[in-house]
């Protein structure tokens, strides 16, 4: 079989132990696309790689590897997508640490649709699974794609909502590829990938280990332009993509709960903190302000800069207890936007929300 060697290229940099995403993208603006980077003498990759990893940068393991992946990659239906790629998802190159390649398997052309991710709890009661199937679907034939990660619970809820509306899904996975987790998911992977899209960025075979959910985490809300939190306790993993979600800069949508409920606390916490308050799918779409339900426009004229950000609204507040109309005043910026950068500042621990509406930077 005949295989793009270009490919082969990028697959032997990310398949080698101990070749971490930074090192392989300071090699690439260093010495150029993959090819060059394996064409260069291994003394000038060393400033950049550990001598285990440059060791088994050409071991038999790692060809083998490769030669599995471009086997996985002939089946139909199946991709691989670079950082080179043209359907490189654009909104994955603003995060912090964008993967170097993706596997893909199901509708490609997902990734260059408007996306909201919608999360929650794996342990959702039955009126959290209906509210975020419900919402999904809605959200979905408004024309947004929906991103979640098939765990179980609101997860799944959500994907089966996605597929309903014409926005279809992507399934972010912690684990290869070819791994469906959790296996009671599996015909659900199946549909996804038969009409939707399934993404991993682990090599095939990799297991679904806990310390990969975070980094799934973070794709899921990197690929999408707001987050939708429905239901999460305190703990839940939901928050970690929330708070990668307001890192990223995107939106952060929760939809409350019973005062009683310890799975609406997570959503009520992340309210507190600024979030948007969801009780229709048209709370949604009206904070995406430059979402059509039509999809985005290629032509589109782009939407006008806001003045200020992150920072200056720091500089606006001193040590002494602030409200959001003030902010809004003295840094020039509307509500909505304020309300969304004093989320992220708090869940990076900059600012912390007091009584009455108001905010204290710490820092």
């Amino acid at each position: 079989m005949t295989h793009d060697p270009g490919l082969a290229s990028w697959l032997q940099l990310t398949l080698t132990p101990g070749l971490g995403a930074t090192a392989i993208r300071e090699l690439l603006g260093r010495f150029g696309l993959p090819e060059q980077v394996l064409a260069a003498p291994r003394a000038q990759l060393a400033r950049h790689a550990g001598p285990e990893a440059l060791e088994a940068l050409d071991s038999d393991a790692v060809a083998r590897a490769v030669e599995r992946a471009l086997a996985w990659l002939g089946e139909p239906g199946h991709a691989l997508v670079t950082l080179a790629d043209a359907h490189y998802p654009k909104l994955l190159l603003e995060i912090a640490d964008p993967p170097t390649l993706l596997y893909c398997r199901g509708r490609l052309e997902l990734l260059d649709r408007p996306a909201l991710a919608v999360v929650g709890s794996r342990n959702a009661t039955a009126q959290g699974a209906r509210d975020a199937q419900r919402l999904a679907r809605a959200l979905s034939e408004a024309g947004l794609t929906i991103v979640s990660g098939l765990a179980q619970g609101v997860d799944a809820a959500a994907h089966r909502g996605g597929l309903e509306g014409g926005g279809s899904t992507i399934a972010v996975l912690g684990s290869g590829i070819d791994v469906v987790y959790p296996p009671a998911n599996a015909a659900l992977a199946a549909e996804i990938a038969a009409r939707g899209l399934l993404v991993a960025e682990f090599p095939l075979g990799t297991p679904p280990q806990a310390a990969n959910f975070p980094r799934r985490n973070r794709l899921i809300s990197g690929l999408a332009q707001g987050c939708l939190v429905v239901e999460a306790a305190l703990a839940s993993g939901s928050l970690i993509t929330a708070r990668a979600a307001a890192e990223q800069g995107r939106e952060v949508f929760a939809l409350p709960g019973s005062i009683h409920s310890p799975l609406a606390k997570g959503c009520h916490a992340l309210i507190k903190s600024g979030a948007k308050l969801v009780e229709s799918v048209e709370d949604v779409l009206a904070e995406l302000a430059a979402f059509r339900r039509t999809g985005f426009a290629s032509t589109a004229a782009p939407a006008a800069p806001h003045r200020g950000s992150v920072e200056p609204l720091l500089e606006h507040m001193g040590p002494d207890p602030v409200d959001v109309s003030s902010l809004c005043a003295r840094a020039g910026l509307p509500a909505e936007r304020v309300s969304a950068e004093l989320l992220r500042l708090e869940l990076a621990g900059r600012v912390a929300a007091l009584p009455g509406g108001l905010y204290q930077r710490l820092d």
